[in-house]
């Protein structure tokens, strides 16, 4: 007995079909990606970073410096304010602090606030917006002669006590 049967074409059949996919799908896949790579801009890598890693020695100083101040203070962090007192240590002069806040993993979103203080001894600043996520933050004197850091996970109920 003679088959008479003669199979579908090659373009009704699945794996051909499935044999082309996979190549195309890695192509624009591929595109995709390179298009991201050389247009978006890395925000986590500083040019010179080789150069602020000479520098830890030098901010581990200023650290130390708040220390034998015996600098503290608490800070009260509000969806629009940010009120610092000082437990001890507090500087004599009472002229304006910087306090830096440094996103993790956003640097777009750092912004640095100048506290200055008020007649009921607080120094306090509006904040543009509110926290979320988690940030470092940092307070200096106006003339970087020490700092404190601290790292925190916003929103943040309560104050926040600041030592070296």
């Amino acid at each position: 007995m003679i088959n008479n049967h003669t199979p579908p074409p090659w373009y009704k059949q699945f794996w051909p079909w499935f044999l082309i996919t996979v190549p195309v799908v890695t192509l624009i896949v591929g595109a995709i990606l390179i298009t991201l790579a050389t247009q978006t801009q890395d925000s986590l890598v500083k040019d010179d970073y080789y150069k602020e890693g000479k520098l830890i020695n030098a901010d581990l100083s200023r650290d130390q410096k708040a220390k034998d101040l015996n600098i503290s203070a608490e800070l009260n962090v509000t969806d629009s304010e940010v009120a610092l007192h000082f437990l001890s240590g507090e500087p004599e002069e009472g002229a304006a602090l910087t306090l830096e806040f440094f996103h993790s993993t956003l640097s777009d979103k750092d912004f640095s606030l100048q506290l200055t203080k008020e007649t009921d001894g607080f120094y306090k600043a509006n904040i543009p917006a509110a926290l979320k996520g988690k940030w470092r933050i940092t307070l200096w004197p106006y003339h970087k002669e020490w700092r404190i850091q601290k790292t925190l996970a916003f929103p943040y109920s309560g104050p926040v006590k600041l030592t070296p």
